[in-house]
C-alpha cells in the first residue's frame, strides 16, 4: 500500500516547519517498515486525519483492530507515549505497545469518525469536561514533560514578534501577555495535562463511551487545559448575536463543573485564543485569525 499523507497533514506541517524537513519524504517508507515489523494488515489511512501525524487503521496479526500513528519529532510523540502509558487507558486511548520505534505508536482502535463534537453542544461540553477531569493526575516521575511556563514562553516570544510586524494585533497581545505573567506567578497545581484538548479530541470507544486521543502533554494547572475547550465551535459563537454573553456563561459553567477558578480559566482562555489567532495570521489563515481575535476580545 502507498501511504499518501492527507492534505491537511501536509498543510499543517508546512505551517509548523515553513523551511521544510525530510520527515514527509521518509514517511511512506517508515510506515511500510512499521506495518511489516508488527505484522499488521492495513485497512486505510484516516482522512482528513490529524494535523501532526499520519493515522492508519490497521489490524493486528490476531485480527484485533488497532491504530498505527506516526509523528515527526517536533510533535513530541515520546511525550505522548509517556502520558498514555501513565494514564493507562483511564480517560484516554489505550497504548498497545509501551516500547517501540521512535515516532511510532500502536493504539487501541476507537471510532475515528465519531467524536463528542457530534453531540448537541451542551451535551458535548458535559461529556468532554468529564473526560478531561480523568486525565488530570500527578505527572509520572520517570519522564520530563514540558511545562506550561515553557510552552507559553515560546509562544509569547512568537506573539511579540508578530505584534511588531502587525501592529493592529499589539493591544490584544499585550493584554494576553500580561494575563500570562499574572497567571504564572501563582499557579495553583502541578498536573499532567492533555495539552491540546477539544471536542474533536474525544472519540467514541467500546470499553468507555468517550476517550481522549492525540495529547500534546504538558505539566501545569488545570485551567490551562480547560481553556481550549471554552472556544470550541468558535464559528458558531461568532455567528450568534449573543456570542459574547454565551462565551462568558460557558467560562462560568465549565469552571464550576470542574472546580477551576473562573478568573484563571478566563485568563488562560484569553491567552490561548490570542496566541492561536496571532499564529493563524502569521501562517496565512486570515479568516481564522479574525474569528479567534474577535473571540478573545470578548474575554
Amino acid at each position: 500500500m502507498v501511504f499518501e499523507p492527507p492534505k491537511r497533514l501536509v498543510r499543517a506541517l508546512g505551517e509548523t516547519a515553513p523551511d521544510g524537513d525530510d520527515w514527509l519524504e521518509k514517511l511512506p517508507g517508515a510506515a511500510q517498515r512499521a506495518v511489516a515489523l508488527r505484522e499488521l494488515t492495513v485497512e486505510r489511512v484516516q482522512v482528513p486525519g490529524g494535523r501532526s501525524s499520519l493515522v492508519v487503521l490497521v489490524r493486528a496479526a490476531d485480527g484485533a483492530p488497532a491504530v498505527l500513528k506516526l509523528a515527526p519529532g517536533r510533535a513530541r510523540p515520546e511525550a505522548e507515549r509517556a502520558a498514555l502509558a501513565h494514564w493507562a487507558g483511564r480517560g484516554a486511548v489505550q497504548l498497545l505497545e509501551p516500547f517501540s520505534a521512535e515516532g511510532v505508536l500502536l493504539l487501541e482502535r476507537l471510532h475515528p469518525d465519531v467524536s463528542v463534537r457530534s453531540l448537541p453542544e451542551a451535551k458535548a461540553l458535559l461529556e468532554a469536561a468529564g473526560t478531561l477531569r480523568r486525565l488530570w493526575v500527578e505527572p509520572p516521575a520517570g519522564f520530563s514533560f514540558e511545562t506550561v511556563a515553557e510552552r507559553t514562553g515560546r509562544q509569547a516570544d512568537a506573539m511579540r514578534a508578530r505584534a511588531q510586524a502587525a501592529p493592529e494585533v499589539a493591544p490584544l497581545v499585550d493584554v494576553a501577555l500580561a494575563a500570562r505573567e499574572e497567571l504564572l506567578a501563582a499557579a495553583p497545581e502541578h498536573r499532567l495535562l492533555h495539552g491540546t484538548f477539544r471536542q474533536s479530541k474525544v472519540l467514541a470507544g467500546e470499553r468507555m463511551p468517550w476517550l481522549a486521543v492525540g495529547p500534546d502533554p504538558v505539566v501545569g494547572e488545570c485551567a490551562f487545559d480547560l481553556a481550549r475547550l471554552v472556544r470550541d465551535r468558535v464559528e458558531d459563537l461568532i455567528a450568534q448575536p449573543s456570542g459574547a454573553a454565551t462565551t462568558r456563561r460557558r467560562v462560568k459553567r465549565l469552571a464550576e463543573s470542574l472546580d477551576v477558578d473562573q478568573e484563571r480559566l478566563r485568563g488562560w482562555t484569553l491567552f490561548r485564543a490570542v496566541e492561536s489567532g496571532v499564529r493563524a495570521g502569521r501562517v496565512g489563515r486570515p479568516r481564522d485569525a479574525e474569528l479567534l481575535l474577535e473571540f478573545a476580545s470578548w474575554l
